[in-house]
């Protein structure tokens, strides 16, 4: 993948099509790891990178605003901006000023004078347009590229999502050399359809999913390995069993095994104690901060998703757990897709966005 990747963004560097990617996937399969390899080689090719991460309740403009000034002012490598690189900062001068007052979490201002005629129309398909073409052509003026890098894609609202695969679709038409990496949970892959419908044709979607048993098992044994420790068949078997390959707790339960061993080979006593240890820390840290989010109603349906499993589940049967009519839930479903705690892989499935969770809410929640 980081291989197509860099192809794709070579050839859309020299005015070539080429789609982009999308990585979607639960949390802890590596998502944001691989979005970062994939920006640092770019950047090592001389490509032009637009770091940015979707939080919640944030517009657009107001995540690209600044980092697009970042990344123009890299472009002019210390130079005083002139041209197209100068005309790139007044369209986004023009756009910060134009939508000020249309989204008012802006609290960024560009030290230049606005073009006037050029995103300055408050509408944000148009003005996103424009900017995203300016920056296309300051970008091959430099023969370079821009990319957007964006993590958590999800969290941004649909209208605007579709706005900004519009303005990519335009400079793709266009073979300008700006496009976008991005990575999300499960539900992007339908958020960008329902934004635009030819987004599968301007984006790849890439699954990152859990590791399989081998891949599984080199990610474990081989680090240690370097350093002259080695686990026993029995502790590898113990781990792979409790993470289910997923790479992050792949990490944390081989961490406190080392942690834990007194000595080389880690056996299986020290893998179970590992998995104390490791529940421990995740429970304080990674689950607990997930399960502060949410209201009390929401608990409670996430406690009734876990009594059925780790999923998926039927909606209905959430429904029935929990003793109400689906209509009557189907807000609050809603609601904690929104959150991105859960998703929907099928029509009317639904699963936790977050591997291991069922468990957690039983450890917290132990009556429904």
């Amino acid at each position: 993948m980081i291989e197509r990747a860099a192809v794709a963004l070579d050839r859309i560097r020299a005015g070539k099509s080429a789609r982009s990617f999308i990585l979607y996937g639960l949390r802890g399969v590596g998502k944001t790891v691989l979005l970062n390899r994939i920006r640092l080689d770019a950047e090592a090719r001389g490509i032009a990178s637009v770091k940015v991460e979707a939080p919640e309740e944030r517009s657009l403009p107001a995540l690209l605003i600044p980092a697009l000034r970042t990344t123009l002012l890299r472009l002019s490598r210390g130079e005083v901006l002139k041209d197209s690189l100068l005309k790139g900062m007044r369209a986004l001068a023009s756009f910060t000023k134009a939508l000020h007052v249309k989204y008012q979490d802006i609290e960024f201002s560009i030290d230049v004078d606005p073009e006037t005629g050029l995103a300055d129309s408050s509408d944000l398909d148009t003005d996103l347009t424009d900017l995203i073409r300016t920056l296309g052509n300051a970008a091959g003026e430099r023969a370079t590229a821009i990319v957007l890098f964006v993590d958590e894609l999800q969290y941004v609202p649909e209208d605007q999502l579709a706005s900004l695969i519009a303005a990519l679709h335009s400079a793709s038409q266009e073979q300008l050399p700006i496009t976008m990496v991005a990575a999300g949970l499960p539900q992007l892959v339908g958020r960008t359809g329902d934004a635009k419908s030819y987004a599968e044709r301007l984006f790849e979607f890439a699954s990152v999913d859990r590791l399989g048993d081998d891949d599984a098992r080199d990610a474990l044994v081989v680090p240690a390995s370097k350093e002259g420790v080695t686990f026993e068949p029995g502790a590898v078997s113990e781990i792979l069993r409790q993470t289910n390959g997923y790479p992050y707790f792949l990490q944390e339960w081989g961490k406190h095994s080392w942690d834990v061993a007194e000595a080389s080979p880690i056996e299986l006593d020290d893998a179970l104690r590992a998995t104390t240890e490791a529940l421990a820390e995740l429970d304080a840290s990674f689950f607990r901060v997930r399960f502060d989010r949410l209201t009390p109603t929401q608990k409670r349906y996430m406690r009734a998703m876990a009594e059925l499993g780790p999923g998926p589940h039927r909606s209905g049967d959430i429904a029935q757990i929990l003793n109400r009519q689906v209509t009557s839930v189907a807000p609050m479903r809603n609601a904690l897709i929104a959150k991105g705690m859960i998703y929907s892989p099928a029509y009317g499935d639904t699963a936790f966005t977050v591997p291991l969770f069922d468990d957690f809410m039983k450890r917290i929640m132990p009556q429904l």
